[in-house]
């Protein structure tokens, strides 16, 4: 009778650690440069892993769009609670919530996801309304635990950098999204987004309306490609070598 095999305690706990890996959700385990879409013909010629809220940017710049230049882009971001809400902004004339101009998502009570745009101008409550960015499109889509905006915007004059927000909340009340916390993370989820790169040249032209995506670590990656776990380099490939190499060194 064949001997069984032995395995030390070492390799089981590898193996246990890799199957709890690979069970992770691609939205929140993954870089933005690993990130895929459900239309895989969206793509854009940046992206950023976001500093705070587990919050990604995928974006591409059109400075030679006509009539103005457009910004296209996906904000991918899980609301602080299954019935939150999930926001991006630009904000023309400071740095921070007062002035921005916000597309906020959330799931209706109907099950759809929708996007609306907010002028915040002040701190003691939102209303629906018109920003100052003309958006040409935009939608909102739900899976995996988080919500992605879509949207391209036309600005009003070529731009270097602009300053963005990004937020999310716990709730939604009568359709009207219900202020965040504030905490540390949820205070300092802005920055500025540099549209042209450090050596004068501007990204990529902007994609069809149809193709708006999410943006994230300046890459010009293309999105649209085969999902990698661990956001990194390993992959499935990399796991199966690795655990092979433990096997037969035994």
């Amino acid at each position: 009778m064949a001997a069984s095999l032995q395995f030390p305690s070492s390799f089981l706990l590898l193996i246990a650690t890799a199957a709890v890996a690979l069970q992770l959700s691609p939205a929140l385990s993954l870089t933005c440069t690993s990130q895929t879409f459900s239309q895989r013909t969206t793509r854009f010629a940046n992206c950023t892993d976001l500093p705070k809220l587990k919050a990604f940017l995928h974006w591409t710049y059109d400075p030679e769009a006509q009539p103005k230049p457009t910004l296209s882009v996906a904000f991918i971001a899980p609301p602080a609670k299954p019935e939150g809400w999930v926001a991006w902004a630009l904000n023309p004339t400071g740095s921070g919530m007062l002035g921005a101009q916000s597309l906020i998502a959330f799931r209706d009570t109907n099950g759809s996801v929708v996007v609306n745009t907010y002028s915040i101008s002040s701190y003691s409550g939102i209303a629906e309304s018109k920003i100052s960015y003309n958006v040409l499109n935009k939608r909102a889509e739900y899976s995996d635990g988080v919500i992605r905006i879509f949207a391209t915007l036309e600005l009003p004059a070529a731009e270097e950098e602009v300053n963005q927000v990004w937020q999310v909340g716990a709730s939604v009340k009568n359709g009207v999204p219900v202020r965040h916390d504030f905490s540390p993370d949820n205070l300092s989820s802005k920055n500025t987004l540099q549209l042209v790169s450090t050596e004068g040249t501007a990204s990529a032209p902007a994609p069809a309306p149809a193709s708006v995506a999410p943006a994230g670590r300046q890459s010009g990656n293309d999105t649209g490609g085969s999902t990698r776990f661990w956001g990194s380099e390993l992959g499935l490939y990399g796991v199966s070598v690795l655990l092979g190499a433990l096997v037969y060194g035994l």
